[in-house]
């Protein structure tokens, strides 16, 4: 298939453009996150798929040369822990070469992530890295990712990264009472001047296995109190339509943090973002109960021309806003879970 070199305007439901598209590239990880992938469910005894079972890097390409056509720009990998699927430089440097896309980007959990291999995804042409923090204490970090990994091989993943020279650089940590938010003053301290803006995400309801209680929710506007307390920062204007962290600058010029605030100041009506999972399904939202199955499509000899028309009916018929009228019954019903859409 060739890339395309038109685009027709596509809009959902509720005249949202579709822009991004996250991309999982395996279901499996080595965390187990408590927020993500519980041992309670993803034990030892938990059957990952079988690679013939994850789409191929072409069947990816494919799906991604069709979403390009339609308005998508932007790719963000995930997992799972998407480092944990070999060779990956090769779909990054395919995905690269698609014109339309001008934006690559990773998250992972940045242990994987050596001098080398950070040095081949740039090479590739990944453009940005997302890395997963959620404390600077080994007691805290190992309580959240429960495999007794300490909190120097992620900072040393950091420092890999940066000196890397991707565009940018950015730290994430899932704020959950009860758990790690008394991390929130040290984390922001630490990367207080590093280049390296960390983002603040609130707990969220996705999937079902990790319990979630509203209760358990620290909101956007808590940690931005706190952090001002400690160190004065003042709203930033967002960079594009739809981006889905609140911007804030140190005012001593100490750089930039991020809030997503999924749950106490939901974004629904700029959301511009799809998601494929490893298994070819795609979701139109985050907090999906269903999936549109893609592979069967490809696999069942689909043309270009049959998937581009599916991808653009689906996107049409979206009308997802689960973050705005979130109900304590609502959240109680089935949905895909985290690990397998990579947030």
């Amino acid at each position: 298939m060739d890339t395309p070199s038109t685009t027709a305007a596509i809009t959902d439901g509720l005249n949202r453009p579709i822009h991004d598209l996250r991309v999982s590239v395996t279901d499996r990880c080595n965390f187990r996150c408590v927020y993500c992938m519980p041992k309670e469910k993803f034990g030892k005894g938990y059957q990952f798929l079988a690679k013939k079972e994850l789409l191929s890097f072409e069947e990816i390409i494919r799906i991604v040369k069709a979403f390009s056509a339609i308005g998508v720009r932007k790719i963000r990998l995930t997992g799972g822990e998407p480092l944990v699927r070999s060779e990956l430089e090769k779909l990054v440097e395919q995905i690269a070469s698609i014109d339309l896309i001008d934006d690559i980007s990773l998250t992972t959990n940045g242990v994987l992530l050596t001098e080398k291999r950070a040095r081949s995804l740039r090479d590739a042409g990944l453009g940005r890295v997302n890395i997963s923090l959620d404390a600077l204490d080994d007691k805290t970090f190992m309580a959240v990712n429960d495999v007794g990994v300490p909190v120097q091989k992620v900072l040393d993943g950091i420092s890999v990264a940066a000196a890397a020279g991707f565009d940018s650089v950015k730290v994430n940590m899932v704020v959950k009472r009860g758990l790690n938010e008394h991390s929130i003053l040290p984390m922001a301290e630490y990367f207080h001047g590093s280049g390296q803006i960390l983002r603040f995400i609130e707990f969220m309801d996705v999937g079902n296995t990790n319990s979630w209680k509203n209760s358990e929710v620290i909101t956007a506007a808590e940690i931005a109190e706190q952090i001002n307390r400690q160190n004065p920062i003042e709203k930033v204007p967002p960079n594009y339509r739809g981006e889905v962290a609140n911007r804030w600058r140190y005012v001593d010029g100490g750089g930039e943090i991020g809030i997503i605030a999924s749950v106490s100041e939901p974004f629904c009506g700029d959301c511009s973002r799809a998601r494929l999972s490893a298994v070819g399904k795609l979701y139109t939202c985050l907090f999906a109960a269903d999936g549109h199955d893609l592979m069967s499509l490809i696999r069942g000899g689909a043309s270009d021309a049959d998937l581009n028309e599916k991808l653009s009916a689906l996107w049409q018929r979206r009308r997802d806003r689960y973050s705005e009228t979130r109900t304590v019954e609502s959240v109680l019903r089935p949905k895909v879970e985290m690990s397998h859409i990579g947030g």
